[in-house]
């Protein structure tokens, strides 16, 4: 028998169904000479500084730095009390080693996500346990059953994969020695009040800097005015058109009076045709998405949409078969895809309306093995989805539409550019004209992209046109615009390097390199404690600094953590392990001796308070009388409970109540206050299973056979 690990429960159903496994155990699948189960993502975590001495149970100055001499992992702890294990995880990872130490098990073999978290999350389950057992890598983009079975075929010994485990742990202990000592010396340096922390994390800050930046360059700009004078010309065929007034290349003036005088020397003027181009553009379709691409074309599109949001929809298209692996960095594809890919485009381009003009073709532009790094861009596979909820379907398409649009026609467009001298020795600049005309839709048909003709009439060098009309414009300079997530992606993903389209070449150069801050599967993570923290905010689809990250970036005094070119070497240093161009040693010590600077540093700093948490006293509101006895409910940390729970009584509606879960709604003081008086709560925005919205009548009842209470649903006739 051979055992497969994998990272989540959903993918040991898949590959439980590519092998025809029925038999469900407790915690496992069984048969065809295989056992499968899975962990919950990290089923183990790296100790607390407090595991290791007991000292640092409690937060002072001395006590930093603290390096431990050597990692140790324990069962990560329940997310509603760090002081306790999970129970579920620690459950899983007792029936995992049972089957490990099984005698019939001769093999284990990993099947976590193909990159360096999915590597650590298998490597600490299967190493913490000291086996002699034979390990192996199953290797996947996808989890559809061919895939599966073919992986199974070509499985590596996971020896092969210790550079990727170490870029894995060394990504993970320097986190750990960085946010452990300098988050908790920047909260006993620079907050008043306990009860929560200063965070300061490698990734974080270098982001809120980026964002920080914008503002302040908005906050500085002194904005200008400029001039710009336009000209309406006629042919001798009465056609018109209009043009910029250049000179020296300029077509933007300070002074107001120098068009003024050259308006008034337009009068009753004629004009020469000197100069006439055309020429044909192709245009080419955007890459295929990576992670970065995808969140912010969808949340740049989509109201309400976050790149976190963007990540969890496409982790679920991921694990039910339908797309590749999201988090990749990756825009184009390795060319040993070529008739897989063909095959897929087979599939998906059945019965759409411009079927006939869908042709694969092998381009170096999309299948570049120089150009992949670790794994390709995301493509749709061979698994057409029969049903998706609204968000799944907003990813799925906009995918899919992605991949479709490389196999349509080129779109071509015709460019003409018209200059025309007025005849007037006072005027010694000329009027450009732009015209555009699309030839070929080509792949704009997918997304149905309507491209804005501007038409010029036909005209000959040398021809004579007459002024017909002119008009002078005032306008003023504008600032940057605030940063989007879309925005801020892009410049996480290149530190900042290009400021380019996504599909610019020097982009694709530096994201190879491995300049970057965070990774593909962490910068959603990290914008969203960004905001989770009170370091940054959203307005509209704005990102912008609150008053607390602010005072962060120009108190903190660790510069280094600030700068995009400090942290894009550190992620290339992980990115060079993966590649044994690099040591795990050699930065792990930079990272210890960086800290243990870094602490001393801000010691030494002087003591100025940056935040101050106060603690509000809980009053205990009443909400409602207890309909079992008649006490009154308040509201507890974990539930709204009756308040005479001390004498016995049960009553209880929890926050994290299961049956409102599965509508994504958690009960507020507003529903329980109405449910405790009229006996029925009218609540909206209820999201069914297949993720459409709907309102409802609820009823929290007790029941007749016993003492607990279940949901009632009803709906307005």
């Amino acid at each position: 028998m051979k055992l497969i690990i994998t990272e989540k429960p959903s993918v040991a159903k898949n590959i439980a169904d590519a092998l025809k496994i029925k038999n469900r155990q407790d915690g496992y699948f069984e048969g065809n000479g295989y056992y499968i189960t899975w962990a919950f993502g990290h089923l183990l975590q790296l100790y607390d500084a407090k595991d290791y001495d007991g000292k640092m149970m409690k937060w002072k100055m001395e006590n930093f730095p603290f390096i431990p001499e050597s990692f140790r992992y324990k069962v990560k702890s329940d997310p509603r009390n760090r002081d306790k294990e999970d129970l579920g995880a620690k459950k899983q990872l007792k029936i995992i080693y049972g089957l490990i130490k099984r005698p019939d098990v001769e093999a284990i073999i990993s099947a976590c996500d193909y990159d360096r978290e999915g590597q650590i999350i298998g490597d600490t389950i299967i190493y913490q346990l000291k086996t002699n057992k034979q390990v192996y890598r199953l290797l996947l983009n996808e989890w559809t059953a061919d895939e599966v079975l073919r992986g199974l075929q070509n499985m590596k010994p996971n020896t092969e994969m210790r550079p990727l485990q170490d870029a894995g742990i060394g990504r993970q202990w320097a986190d750990w020695v960085i946010g452990i000592n300098l988050t908790s010396v920047a909260t006993l340096k620079y907050q008043k009040g306990s009860g929560q922390a200063l965070n300061i994390g490698r990734v974080l800050l270098p982001t809120l800097k980026i964002i920080y930046d914008r503002d302040k360059e908005i906050e500085n700009f002194i904005p200008e005015d400029y001039f710009k004078l336009a000209a309406v010309f006629k042919t001798k065929d009465e056609k018109e058109y209009e043009g910029i007034y250049s000179e020296d290349g300029e077509d933007k003036f300070k002074k107001k009076e120098t068009l003024e005088e050259i308006e008034k020397a337009l009068a009753n003027k004629t004009a020469t045709i000197i100069d006439k181009q055309v020429a044909k553009k192709k245009e080419y379709p955007p890459y295929l998405f990576n992670l970065s691409n995808l969140q912010g074309y969808v949340t740049s599109k989509y109201r309400g949409w976050t790149s976190d949001k963007v990540l969890k929809v496409a982790q679920s298209l991921y694990e039910k078969k339908y797309i590749t692996y999201p988090r990749t960095a990756s825009v184009v594809l390795e060319e040993s895809l070529v008739g897989k890919v063909s095959k897929v485009l087979e599939t998906l381009k059945k019965g759409l309306p411009y079927e006939n003009e869908i042709k694969f073709m092998k381009t170096k532009r999309l299948f570049d093995n120089a150009k992949v790094e670790s794994h390709s861009a995301i493509t749709p596979t061979y698994l057409i989805p029969k049903s998706l909820t609204k968000d799944e379907e907003i990813v799925y398409i906009a995918i899919k539409n992605r991949f479709i649009m490389q196999f349509m026609p080129i779109a071509e467009h015709e460019e003409t550019k018209i200059t025309t001298k007025v005849n007037e020795p006072v005027i010694k600049g000329i009027f450009l004209s732009k015209g555009k005309v699309q030839l070929v839709e080509g792949w704009k048909k997918v997304e149905k992209i309507e491209s804005k003709d501007v038409l010029l009439p036909f005209v000959n060098v040398n021809d004579t046109v007459s002024v017909i009309d002119h008009k002078l414009t005032s306008h003023v300079t504008k600032p940057p615009k605030q940063h989007t997530e879309k925005t801020l992606l892009r410049v996480m993903e290149t530190c900042g390097k290009s400021r380019g389209e996504e599909e610019s070449e020097e982009m694709l150069t530096e994201v190879l390199a491995g300049y970057s801050i965070g990774t593909p599967a962490t910068r959603a993570e990290t914008i969203k404690k960004l905001k989770d923290v009170g370091y940054i905010q959203m307005e509209n689809k704005n990102l912008v600094c609150t008053e607390l990250g602010r005072k962060l970036v120009e108190t903190f005094p660790v510069k280094e953590l600030f700068d995009l070119q400090f942290t894009g070497r550190l992620e290339k240093a992980l990115s060079d392990i993966e590649k044994q161009t690099f040591s795990r040693e050699k930065f792990l010590h930079f990272i210890f001796n960086f800290t243990t600077t870094a602490v001393h540093t801000i010691k030494e700093e002087e003591d100025i308070v940056i935040h101050e948490v106060s603690r509000e006293k809980k009053t205990n509101e009443v909400l409602g009388k207890c309909p079992v006895c008649g006490h009154g409910v308040i509201e507890g940390q974990k539930g709204f409970g009756c308040s005479n729970w001390k004498s016995g009584c049960k009553f209880v509606i929890w926050k994290n109540d299961k049956f409102l879960a599965t509508m994504k709604k958690k009960p507020t003081k507003t529903m329980v206050k109405s449910l405790l008086k009229n006996g029925v709560a009218s609540v909206k925005g209820l999201t069914s299973k297949k993720g459409n919205k709907f309102d409802a009548k609820l009823k929290y009842e007790k029941n007749a056979d016993n003492d607990y209470f279940s949901w009632k649903m009803e709906f307005d006739k």
